[in-house]
């Protein structure tokens, strides 16, 4: 029986690669078989992972891309089609936080959170579609989180572009499912990053945290692999649309009864 799982010959995108959940996914995906382009705001922040993915025995393209930055959307894609001549997998990853009670937020903040996640999302997924829709093929993974189902205090701004990449996805899935692309959210739960590195120095967030999330622990980067591995590859082929939270049960809600 052919592996679905298998990514042999495929070329992946993985934004947002410098550190974190960017490089978690480009991991699993040349472990699985595929050549990778790998972008961050500075390219130098990539050579150590480019290295890293070369003596998994795949490529690796290193390209500086700011997702605010229309020209270089556009320039990163021709590098890949230069490199590659194609482009099957779009793990659009690259997002950030900040973090404020409401009412002082400042305009500024909005859009530099909104802007990032939710239009620079948009974008590199129309750039990056253009071209799998001359081959009538394409996976787009859209980075989501726990927030695109529900709120939470001092991130309003992210939350609204979470809520929001869901939609797009949606919107996105119906428009370009013609062209056999699928286009999906893989919405992690609690993982530590650099982004959220100073939530995990607190005692008492940690133990609450970790008892609201049934498997009582928080994502390892290991527990994303297969996601993101079976909705790059053929085996999720009829699905389209969707979210995937990767959370440990988190999203469920309480998990103890009320004394």
């Amino acid at each position: 029986m052919q592996n679905l799982f298998d990514l042999s010959g495929k070329v992946a995108i993985v934004t947002g690669a410098s550190r974190g959940l960017g490089q978690y996914f480009g991991r699993a995906l040349a472990k699985a078989g595929a050549d990778l382009v790998i972008t961050s705001r500075t390219i130098a922040s990539l050579t150590e992972f480019k290295q890293e993915i070369e003596a998994l025995g795949r490529k690796a393209l290193p390209v500086q891309m700011d997702v605010l930055s229309q020209d270089d959307i556009e320039n990163m894609v021709k590098a890949a089609i230069k490199e590659y001549g194609k482009i099957d997998i779009l793990v659009n990853n690259a997002g950030l936080n900040i973090r404020n009670p409401s009412l002082k937020f400042s305009w500024e903040d909005w859009d530099t959170v909104l802007n990032t996640n939710l239009k620079g999302n948009y974008f590199c997924a129309q750039a990056v579609a253009k071209e799998m829709i001359k081959r009538n093929y394409g996976r787009i993974i859209n980075m989501g989180s726990c927030t695109c189902v529900f709120g939470m205090e001092g991130i309003a701004p992210y939350t609204a572009s979470r809520g929001g990449v869901l939609l797009i996805t949606r919107s996105l899935a119906v428009e370009w499912g013609q062209y056999g692309i699928t286009v999906n959210v893989l919405a992690p739960g609690w993982f530590k990053t650099a982004q959220n590195a100073a939530l995990y120095e607190k005692k008492e967030w940690c133990d609450y945290i970790t008892d609201r999330i049934p498997l009582h622990r928080v994502g390892q980067p290991h527990d994303l692999d297969g996601t993101v591995i079976f909705l790059a590859s053929d085996a999720s082929e009829y699905i389209t649309g969707q979210i995937i939270l990767v959370d440990g049960g988190f999203t469920t809600g309480a998990t103890k009864a009320i004394p």
